[in-house]
């Protein structure tokens, strides 16, 4: 069972993945100012409208960052390796989305060598940690690598098609994965992830992943099992023969913190962003934020 929708929650966007949902499923003929496509950037917008009519933020972080960070490619090279360079309609978006963002009075949020995940991650963990009052944060994204900054005060805001948002807490993330979100880095190094080009152990499925995380623990933890003499099992060879490699992968699964600043309550400012919205050539969109303005 999904969670109500907090109240009043800081609202933080995965922009890059809302960014290539929207340009892969909304039609390419979707332009603009100067015929140039759009269609990544109203999908964009829209879903986060969408968001934030369902929660009320106090405020709204649109976050970006590299598409892979440096470091977690120069640990595992095939990191993000099996993804086809971004399309140049889609790019020309990428640059221009910061600038329709903050028209909306939405905090933009970047970084340069480490990704949206983190930044996300890293203001959630602030927020969370705010007192008092206590603060909650509700991340906008479809990265699995997420589920780990989810507690009681952090949940993932869940995108449904034809119904409203849904908010994905640690027991819904228990429900879906069968281990605490935590140890969701641990979860992945075993299990893999091919949208992040991770394999994972060899013969290690979900359920095996879940069963060995919920007996042992931490991936350090069921190395350390596996290293007992008593342990003769053929999942336990693959793991030593592997466990170098898997702590890596748990390295590379890691949200990274970042010194970052939470943003004020700040309301969204329809008038503006309908003002930006027809700049870009973006009518449908200016309508709707005219309407929401009045």
């Amino acid at each position: 069972m999904a969670q109500p929708l907090a109240a009043d929650p800081l609202l933080l966007a995965d922009v890059p993945w809302l960014l290539y949902r929207a340009f892969f499923s909304l039609p390419k003929s979707i332009t603009g100012a100067e015929g140039k496509p759009v269609n990544a950037l109203l999908g964009t917008v829209n879903a986060l409208l969408n968001a934030c009519e369902a929660c009320h933020p106090r405020a709204v972080v649109a976050c970006f960052g590299a598409e892979q960070a440096a470091y977690r490619v120069e640990l595992y090279p095939p990191y993000h390796a099996h993804r086809e360079p971004m399309p140049d309609a889609l790019a020309e978006q990428w640059q221009r989305a910061p600038e329709l963002l903050a028209s909306l009075g939405w905090t933009v949020s970047d970084s340069e060598n480490l990704e949206a995940d983190d930044v996300m991650g890293s203001l959630a963990a602030i927020e969370a940690r705010s007192k008092p009052p206590a603060r909650r944060a509700l991340l906008l994204s479809g990265d699995r690598d997420m589920y780990q900054a989810v507690n009681e005060r952090v949940a993932i805001l869940e995108l449904k098609k034809g119904a409203a948002p849904i908010e994905v807490g640690p027991e819904q993330v228990r429900e879906r994965y069968g281990i605490d979100p935590a140890l969701v880095p641990d979860f992945i190094a075993l299990r893999g992830d091919p949208s992040d080009g991770i394999p994972g152990a060899p013969g290690i499925g979900a359920k095996t992943a879940a069963e060995l995380l919920n007996k042992h623990g931490p991936l350090e933890d069921i190395l350390a099992a596996a290293a007992n003499p008593a342990a003769t099992t053929r999942s336990s060879a693959t793991l030593l023969h592997h466990a170098e490699q898997l702590r890596i992968f748990k390295q590379v699964a890691t949200l990274v913190p970042i010194d970052v600043k939470p943003p004020p309550d700040t309301p969204t400012d329809f008038a503006r962003g309908a003002a930006k919205a027809y700049e870009f050539g973006m009518k449908g969109l200016a309508a709707r934020l005219e309407k929401a303005a009045s």
